[in-house]
């Protein structure tokens, strides 16, 4: 006998399609603001020691998208920390002051006392 096989899950939402020519863009610093009709992201790389970032990207969005975007990075990232562990969040000072200001590396050394 034969074992019927099972076809395979049918994808959620709409297929994607990726150029060839897609710039991957990272980013370690965002700005958002909105009007009333639109949500604006920007996203930056800051290097560190640098005074200034260059936005790399701009995703404008409707409210309700944003608001849906939302649920599902909170979705995903509770399926992340299931995996691997909980993500610390600093809290001795405001979220953007940890993750988006410039890099302020280890103090200077002392000078010798004499």
């Amino acid at each position: 006998m034969t074992t019927p096989q099972t076809p395979p899950p049918k994808p959620v939402g709409p297929a994607l399609e990726l150029p060839a020519d897609l710039e991957i863009v990272y980013a370690n610093l965002a700005r958002i603001a909105h009007s009333p009709s639109d949500i604006v992201m920007d996203f930056a790389h800051l290097l560190p020691g640098e005074p200034r970032a260059k936005v790399r990207a701009r995703v404008v969005m409707t409210p309700l998208s944003a608001k849906l975007l939302v649920r599902a990075l909170t979705e995903n990232l509770a399926r992340y920390e299931a995996a691997f562990g909980e993500i610390n969040v600093p809290t001795n000072s405001t979220l953007a002051e940890n993750l988006f200001r410039p890099f302020q590396g280890p103090p200077p050394p002392e000078p010798p006392k004499e």
